[in-house]
Protein backbone atom coordinates (compact mmCIF):
# COMPACT_ATOMS: atom_id res chain seq x y z
CA UNK A 1 0.00 0.00 0.00
CA UNK A 2 1.20 3.76 -0.92
CA UNK A 3 2.66 5.98 1.89
CA UNK A 4 0.36 7.94 1.67
CA UNK A 5 -2.82 5.64 2.14
CA UNK A 6 -1.41 4.19 4.87
CA UNK A 7 -0.87 7.11 6.56
CA UNK A 8 -4.26 8.26 6.12
CA UNK A 9 -6.16 5.05 7.72
CA UNK A 10 -4.24 5.19 10.45
CA UNK A 11 -5.18 8.59 11.01
CA UNK A 12 -8.93 7.53 10.69
CA UNK A 13 -8.86 4.67 13.05
CA UNK A 14 -6.99 6.88 15.52
CA UNK A 15 -9.86 9.68 14.74
CA UNK A 16 -12.78 7.12 15.30
CA UNK A 17 -11.37 5.77 18.81
CA UNK A 18 -10.80 8.85 19.93
CA UNK A 19 -14.80 9.59 19.39
CA UNK A 20 -15.95 6.56 21.48
CA UNK A 21 -13.92 7.70 24.65
CA UNK A 22 -15.31 9.47 27.31
CA UNK A 23 -15.50 12.64 27.49
CA UNK A 24 -12.16 13.07 29.87
CA UNK A 25 -10.77 11.44 27.18
CA UNK A 26 -11.46 14.38 24.91
CA UNK A 27 -8.06 15.66 24.83
CA UNK A 28 -6.66 12.34 22.75
CA UNK A 29 -9.49 12.94 20.32
CA UNK A 30 -7.83 16.60 19.55
CA UNK A 31 -4.88 14.85 19.46
CA UNK A 32 -5.64 12.67 17.06
CA UNK A 33 -7.13 15.31 14.96
CA UNK A 34 -3.73 16.83 15.42
CA UNK A 35 -1.89 14.07 14.06
CA UNK A 36 -4.32 13.45 11.12
CA UNK A 37 -3.39 17.25 9.88
CA UNK A 38 0.40 16.30 10.47
CA UNK A 39 0.55 13.16 8.33
CA UNK A 40 -1.55 14.90 5.76
CA UNK A 41 1.19 17.75 5.75
CA UNK A 42 3.87 15.25 5.72
CA UNK A 43 2.27 13.29 2.59
CA UNK A 44 1.94 16.44 0.90
CA UNK A 45 5.05 16.69 0.21
CA UNK A 46 6.22 13.03 -1.32
CA UNK A 47 7.18 11.96 -3.97
CA UNK A 48 4.14 12.04 -5.93
CA UNK A 49 3.47 15.77 -5.44
CA UNK A 50 5.33 18.31 -6.99
CA UNK A 51 7.14 20.76 -4.86
CA UNK A 52 6.31 24.78 -5.67
CA UNK A 53 9.42 26.86 -5.51
CA UNK A 54 9.53 30.10 -3.41
CA UNK A 55 9.17 33.41 -5.32
CA UNK A 56 12.40 34.81 -5.20
CA UNK A 57 12.26 38.96 -4.42
CA UNK A 58 15.06 41.26 -5.24
CA UNK A 59 17.87 42.33 -2.04
CA UNK A 60 20.26 43.73 -1.10
CA UNK A 61 22.04 39.75 -0.88
CA UNK A 62 19.88 38.49 -3.52
CA UNK A 63 21.49 38.44 -7.46
CA UNK A 64 18.01 39.22 -9.82
CA UNK A 65 18.70 37.96 -13.33
CA UNK A 66 17.16 41.06 -15.41
CA UNK A 67 17.59 41.48 -19.64
CA UNK A 68 19.32 44.52 -20.23
CA UNK A 69 17.47 46.63 -22.72
CA UNK A 70 19.34 47.15 -26.43
CA UNK A 71 21.75 49.64 -26.60
CA UNK A 72 20.43 52.64 -29.12
CA UNK A 73 21.23 52.13 -32.53
CA UNK A 74 23.33 55.62 -33.40
CA UNK A 75 23.70 56.16 -37.39
CA UNK A 76 27.27 56.83 -38.31
CA UNK A 77 28.17 60.64 -38.96
CA UNK A 78 29.99 62.44 -41.81
CA UNK A 79 33.18 63.72 -39.86
CA UNK A 80 33.28 67.29 -41.23
CA UNK A 81 29.90 68.09 -41.14
CA UNK A 82 28.27 66.04 -37.94
CA UNK A 83 25.75 65.11 -40.53
CA UNK A 84 23.91 61.34 -40.03
CA UNK A 85 24.51 59.35 -42.85
CA UNK A 86 23.48 55.45 -43.81
CA UNK A 87 27.56 54.91 -44.34
CA UNK A 88 30.22 57.15 -44.42
CA UNK A 89 32.74 57.05 -48.09
CA UNK A 90 35.91 56.09 -47.35
CA UNK A 91 37.83 58.86 -48.58
CA UNK A 92 40.36 61.89 -47.19
CA UNK A 93 39.44 64.97 -46.64
CA UNK A 94 39.93 67.34 -50.16
CA UNK A 95 40.81 71.01 -50.25
CA UNK A 96 41.07 73.32 -52.82
CA UNK A 97 41.48 77.03 -52.89
CA UNK A 98 38.88 79.02 -54.46
CA UNK A 99 39.57 82.37 -55.46
CA UNK A 100 37.31 85.36 -54.02
CA UNK A 101 37.75 88.76 -55.95
CA UNK A 102 34.25 90.19 -57.58
CA UNK A 103 35.24 89.44 -60.66
CA UNK A 104 34.90 85.47 -60.53
CA UNK A 105 31.82 85.07 -58.47
CA UNK A 106 29.85 83.23 -58.33
CA UNK A 107 32.22 80.11 -58.07
CA UNK A 108 31.52 76.67 -58.66
CA UNK A 109 31.28 73.77 -56.08
CA UNK A 110 31.37 76.23 -53.32
CA UNK A 111 27.56 74.67 -52.33
CA UNK A 112 28.86 71.44 -51.79
CA UNK A 113 31.99 71.97 -49.36
CA UNK A 114 31.78 70.93 -45.69
CA UNK A 115 34.02 73.66 -44.43
CA UNK A 116 35.09 76.81 -45.93
CA UNK A 117 37.31 79.04 -44.49
CA UNK A 118 38.06 82.70 -45.48
CA UNK A 119 41.54 84.23 -45.48
CA UNK A 120 42.72 87.27 -46.23
CA UNK A 121 45.09 87.96 -49.19
CA UNK A 122 46.88 90.62 -50.60
CA UNK A 123 45.39 93.93 -51.28
CA UNK A 124 42.66 93.25 -48.76
CA UNK A 125 41.28 90.37 -51.12
CA UNK A 126 39.83 87.35 -49.56
CA UNK A 127 40.69 83.39 -50.92
CA UNK A 128 38.60 80.23 -49.64
CA UNK A 129 39.99 77.07 -48.76
CA UNK A 130 37.04 74.76 -49.81
CA UNK A 131 37.24 71.54 -48.31
CA UNK A 132 34.70 68.49 -49.66
CA UNK A 133 34.67 65.12 -48.11
CA UNK A 134 30.65 64.21 -47.56
CA UNK A 135 30.05 65.59 -51.48
CA UNK A 136 31.36 64.97 -54.61
CA UNK A 137 31.07 67.70 -56.69
CA UNK A 138 31.73 67.69 -60.83
CA UNK A 139 33.56 70.48 -60.72
CA UNK A 140 35.27 73.21 -58.18
CA UNK A 141 37.02 76.58 -58.98
CA UNK A 142 38.54 78.73 -60.21
CA UNK A 143 41.63 77.34 -58.19
CA UNK A 144 44.41 79.58 -57.27
CA UNK A 145 47.31 79.63 -55.48
CA UNK A 146 48.48 78.61 -51.45
CA UNK A 147 48.90 80.68 -48.45
CA UNK A 148 51.47 80.47 -45.76
CA UNK A 149 48.03 79.97 -43.16
CA UNK A 150 47.21 77.07 -45.10
CA UNK A 151 49.17 74.12 -43.35
CA UNK A 152 47.56 75.33 -40.46
CA UNK A 153 44.86 74.82 -42.24
CA UNK A 154 44.70 71.67 -43.41
CA UNK A 155 47.23 69.59 -41.49
CA UNK A 156 44.67 68.34 -39.13
CA UNK A 157 42.36 66.84 -41.61
CA UNK A 158 45.34 64.68 -43.00
CA UNK A 159 44.24 64.38 -45.96
CA UNK A 160 44.82 66.19 -49.86
CA UNK A 161 45.09 69.87 -51.07
CA UNK A 162 44.70 70.91 -54.50
CA UNK A 163 46.08 74.48 -56.22
CA UNK A 164 47.43 76.40 -58.95
CA UNK A 165 50.60 78.01 -58.48
CA UNK A 166 52.56 78.95 -54.79
CA UNK A 167 55.77 79.77 -53.62
CA UNK A 168 57.82 77.18 -53.24
CA UNK A 169 58.06 77.84 -49.13
CA UNK A 170 54.35 77.53 -48.89
CA UNK A 171 54.02 74.47 -50.68
CA UNK A 172 57.04 72.86 -48.69
CA UNK A 173 55.54 73.55 -45.70
CA UNK A 174 52.54 72.14 -46.72
CA UNK A 175 54.62 68.90 -47.43
CA UNK A 176 56.32 69.18 -44.01
CA UNK A 177 53.02 69.20 -42.29
CA UNK A 178 51.73 66.16 -43.67
CA UNK A 179 49.37 67.19 -46.27
CA UNK A 180 49.49 65.48 -49.76
CA UNK A 181 49.79 68.40 -52.44
CA UNK A 182 47.96 68.08 -56.04
CA UNK A 183 49.35 70.72 -57.94
CA UNK A 184 48.57 72.51 -61.27
CA UNK A 185 51.96 73.43 -61.96
CA UNK A 186 53.56 70.66 -61.20
CA UNK A 187 51.33 69.11 -63.58
CA UNK A 188 48.89 66.56 -61.50
CA UNK A 189 45.57 65.49 -63.27
CA UNK A 190 41.97 67.01 -62.94
CA UNK A 191 43.09 70.52 -63.70
CA UNK A 192 42.01 72.22 -66.67
CA UNK A 193 41.44 75.68 -68.13
CA UNK A 194 37.91 77.15 -69.63
CA UNK A 195 36.90 79.63 -71.58
CA UNK A 196 34.47 81.50 -69.09
CA UNK A 197 37.15 83.91 -67.80
CA UNK A 198 40.71 85.45 -68.41
CA UNK A 199 43.63 83.80 -66.84
CA UNK A 200 44.88 83.04 -64.38
CA UNK A 201 41.32 83.04 -62.94
CA UNK A 202 40.09 80.08 -65.55
CA UNK A 203 41.70 77.10 -63.92
CA UNK A 204 39.14 74.41 -62.77
CA UNK A 205 39.46 70.97 -61.68
CA UNK A 206 37.76 67.47 -61.44
CA UNK A 207 37.75 66.72 -57.51
CA UNK A 208 37.01 62.96 -57.87
CA UNK A 209 40.68 62.93 -60.22
CA UNK A 210 42.17 64.73 -57.16
CA UNK A 211 40.75 62.03 -54.96
CA UNK A 212 42.16 59.49 -57.25
CA UNK A 213 45.67 60.26 -56.70
CA UNK A 214 45.68 60.28 -52.73
CA UNK A 215 48.70 58.18 -51.89
CA UNK A 216 49.00 55.41 -48.89
CA UNK A 217 48.67 58.02 -46.51
CA UNK A 218 46.04 60.24 -47.03
CA UNK A 219 43.50 57.72 -47.94
CA UNK A 220 41.37 57.68 -44.73
CA UNK A 221 38.49 59.70 -43.50
CA UNK A 222 39.36 62.93 -41.81
CA UNK A 223 39.36 63.37 -37.72
CA UNK A 224 36.10 65.43 -36.69
CA UNK A 225 37.62 69.20 -36.98
CA UNK A 226 34.65 70.27 -34.51
CA UNK A 227 32.41 68.83 -32.06
CA UNK A 228 28.96 68.39 -32.85
CA UNK A 229 25.74 68.05 -31.59
CA UNK A 230 23.11 65.51 -32.73
CA UNK A 231 20.66 67.74 -33.02
CA UNK A 232 20.72 71.37 -34.18
CA UNK A 233 18.29 72.32 -31.18
CA UNK A 234 21.15 70.56 -28.78
CA UNK A 235 24.16 72.92 -29.98
CA UNK A 236 25.40 74.99 -27.69
CA UNK A 237 25.02 78.48 -29.51
CA UNK A 238 21.20 77.67 -29.57
CA UNK A 239 21.31 76.77 -25.89
CA UNK A 240 23.29 79.37 -25.08
CA UNK A 241 23.72 82.27 -27.49
CA UNK A 242 21.69 85.53 -28.06
CA UNK A 243 19.17 86.10 -30.41
CA UNK A 244 20.24 87.66 -33.62
CA UNK A 245 19.55 87.77 -37.32
CA UNK A 246 22.69 89.18 -38.62
CA UNK A 247 26.46 88.48 -38.46
CA UNK A 248 28.23 91.36 -39.86
CA UNK A 249 32.17 91.06 -41.15
CA UNK A 250 34.61 93.35 -41.93
CA UNK A 251 37.58 91.12 -43.80
CA UNK A 252 39.13 94.34 -44.68
CA UNK A 253 37.85 97.54 -46.68
CA UNK A 254 37.71 95.23 -50.05
CA UNK A 255 35.97 91.99 -48.31
CA UNK A 256 32.85 92.81 -46.40
CA UNK A 257 30.67 89.31 -45.99
CA UNK A 258 27.85 89.20 -43.68
CA UNK A 259 25.46 86.12 -43.10
CA UNK A 260 21.46 86.78 -42.67
CA UNK A 261 19.50 84.12 -40.51
CA UNK A 262 17.04 82.20 -41.90
CA UNK A 263 14.41 80.46 -39.96
CA UNK A 264 13.16 78.39 -43.27
CA UNK A 265 15.93 76.60 -44.32
CA UNK A 266 17.69 76.32 -40.45
CA UNK A 267 20.69 78.10 -42.57
CA UNK A 268 22.60 81.19 -42.35
CA UNK A 269 22.68 83.05 -45.64
CA UNK A 270 25.61 84.61 -47.33
CA UNK A 271 25.87 87.69 -48.71
CA UNK A 272 28.91 89.83 -50.78
CA UNK A 273 28.66 93.71 -49.46
CA UNK A 274 24.80 92.79 -49.28
CA UNK A 275 24.57 91.33 -52.56
CA UNK A 276 23.37 87.28 -52.10
CA UNK A 277 26.21 85.31 -52.70
CA UNK A 278 25.36 82.60 -54.82
CA UNK A 279 27.27 79.19 -56.23
CA UNK A 280 27.43 79.36 -59.94
CA UNK A 281 24.89 76.35 -59.63
CA UNK A 282 22.42 78.92 -58.78
CA UNK A 283 22.04 77.42 -54.93
CA UNK A 284 22.79 80.01 -52.12
CA UNK A 285 25.70 79.95 -50.43
CA UNK A 286 24.63 78.86 -46.34
CA UNK A 287 26.00 77.29 -43.52
CA UNK A 288 24.57 75.85 -40.40
CA UNK A 289 27.58 77.19 -38.55
CA UNK A 290 29.89 80.72 -38.82
CA UNK A 291 32.76 80.60 -36.76
CA UNK A 292 34.52 84.03 -36.87
CA UNK A 293 37.66 83.78 -35.35
CA UNK A 294 39.81 86.77 -34.55
CA UNK A 295 43.42 86.38 -35.90
CA UNK A 296 46.51 88.49 -36.22
CA UNK A 297 47.56 89.36 -40.16
CA UNK A 298 51.23 89.65 -39.77
CA UNK A 299 54.14 89.78 -42.81
CA UNK A 300 55.11 86.84 -43.90
CA UNK A 301 58.16 88.04 -45.03
CA UNK A 302 57.56 87.41 -48.84
CA UNK A 303 56.06 89.41 -51.52
CA UNK A 304 53.98 88.48 -54.65
CA UNK A 305 54.80 88.88 -58.06
CA UNK A 306 53.45 92.38 -57.99
CA UNK A 307 55.88 93.16 -54.97
CA UNK A 308 52.63 93.33 -52.64
CA UNK A 309 53.27 91.99 -48.82
CA UNK A 310 51.71 88.36 -48.73
CA UNK A 311 49.89 88.61 -45.30
CA UNK A 312 49.76 85.22 -42.88
CA UNK A 313 47.16 84.46 -40.58
CA UNK A 314 48.37 83.44 -37.05
CA UNK A 315 46.34 80.03 -36.15
CA UNK A 316 48.54 78.93 -33.62
CA UNK A 317 47.61 80.32 -30.05
CA UNK A 318 44.51 81.57 -29.02
CA UNK A 319 42.09 84.39 -29.41
CA UNK A 320 38.40 85.41 -29.11
CA UNK A 321 35.78 83.77 -31.73
CA UNK A 322 32.07 84.62 -32.25
CA UNK A 323 29.93 81.89 -33.02
CA UNK A 324 26.56 81.96 -35.05
CA UNK A 325 24.26 78.79 -34.80
CA UNK A 326 20.51 78.62 -34.90
CA UNK A 327 19.70 82.58 -35.04
CA UNK A 328 21.86 82.78 -32.38
CA UNK A 329 25.34 84.25 -31.42
CA UNK A 330 28.08 83.55 -28.78
CA UNK A 331 31.61 84.47 -28.01
CA UNK A 332 33.32 82.22 -27.18
CA UNK A 333 37.29 81.18 -26.86
CA UNK A 334 39.34 79.82 -30.03
CA UNK A 335 42.42 77.68 -29.12
CA UNK A 336 44.90 75.66 -31.73
CA UNK A 337 48.54 74.26 -30.04
CA UNK A 338 49.69 73.39 -33.11
CA UNK A 339 50.14 73.67 -37.18
CA UNK A 340 49.01 70.04 -36.85
CA UNK A 341 46.29 70.08 -33.82
CA UNK A 342 42.14 70.87 -34.87
CA UNK A 343 40.88 74.46 -33.68
CA UNK A 344 38.65 73.80 -30.17
CA UNK A 345 36.45 76.42 -29.61
CA UNK A 346 34.98 76.61 -25.63
CA UNK A 347 32.90 78.67 -23.58
CA UNK A 348 33.38 81.32 -20.65
CA UNK A 349 33.08 78.35 -18.10
CA UNK A 350 35.55 75.55 -20.17
CA UNK A 351 32.89 73.79 -21.94
CA UNK A 352 34.09 72.50 -25.29
CA UNK A 353 31.15 74.26 -28.09
CA UNK A 354 29.38 71.82 -30.09
CA UNK A 355 28.33 73.13 -33.41
CA UNK A 356 24.85 72.35 -35.28
CA UNK A 357 25.08 69.43 -37.65
CA UNK A 358 25.99 70.98 -41.57
CA UNK A 359 28.03 73.07 -43.25
CA UNK A 360 31.07 75.38 -41.23
CA UNK A 361 32.33 78.91 -42.98
CA UNK A 362 35.35 80.19 -40.63
CA UNK A 363 35.94 83.45 -41.22
CA UNK A 364 39.57 85.13 -40.15
CA UNK A 365 39.05 88.46 -39.37
CA UNK A 366 42.10 90.45 -38.47
CA UNK A 367 42.34 92.49 -35.25
CA UNK A 368 42.61 95.84 -35.31
CA UNK A 369 41.05 96.43 -39.13
CA UNK A 370 38.47 93.70 -39.55
CA UNK A 371 35.27 93.80 -37.57
CA UNK A 372 32.01 91.38 -36.38
CA UNK A 373 29.07 92.31 -35.75
CA UNK A 374 25.99 90.64 -34.62
CA UNK A 375 22.82 92.32 -35.82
Amino acid sequence: MPVTARATRAARVVALRGTRTSAGHRSRSLAAVAVLGALLTVTACGADTPTVPTPVTEGPDIAVDKTAPPPPVVPPRWPLTGVAADEVASRPALAVKIENPREVRPQTGLDQADVVWEQVVEGGVTRLVAVYQSQVPAEVGPIRSVRPMDPAITAPMRGIIAFSGGQPGFVAALRDAGVQTVSHDAGNAGFYRTRIRPAPSNVFGNPQAFWDQADANHQAPPPEQFAFARRAEQATVTLLGTPAGALNIAMSSYSQPGWTWDAVSGTWLRSESGTAATAASGARLAASNVVALRVDLVDSGTRDPAGSVVPETRLVGTGEAVVATGGKVLTVTWTKSGVGDPLVLTTADGQVVKLAPGATWVELVPNGTGSVTPG
